[in-house]
């Protein structure tokens, strides 16, 4: 259940930047929960792959080089899902830093409600 919250809180951020940021474009709402799942996905199969190819560059950037693979796997989503467009690096690069901050601020919630069970 919590995965499913999670997923949807993503889209929710997708659909909010992609209104945001002219350079980020998505079909429907649908489309920002498929958004949401492949980057999931990519950020759970593809990401550590990319980290540790590029370990040697993140160390020399002190960890900025980290900000560039979520650019590449933002653009990677870009390529997987139809209806869902970001127009260059920079625009996923910033659609990157947004997705993660709106990111953390929803996630927030969701787990303060969930300590309030306890």
């Amino acid at each position: 259940m919590n995965v499913l919250l999670r997923v949807l809180l993503t889209a929710l951020a997708v659909v909010v930047i992609a209104q945001i940021l002219p350079g980020v474009s998505v079909d429907s709402y649908l489309t920002a929960v498929l958004v949401a799942v492949v980057l999931a996905l990519l950020n759970l199969l593809v990401k550590p792959i990319l980290i540790i190819l590029t370990l040697p560059i993140t160390i020399i950037t002190l960890g900025l080089f980290l900000l560039l693979i979520n650019a590449v796997v933002i653009l990677i989503t870009d390529s997987l899902v139809g209806g869902f467009h970001v127009t260059n690096i920079w625009w996923a690069l910033l659609f990157s830093l947004l997705l993660s901050f709106l990111q953390s601020i929803l996630h927030s919630f969701l787990k303060e409600n969930t300590d309030r069970t306890r």
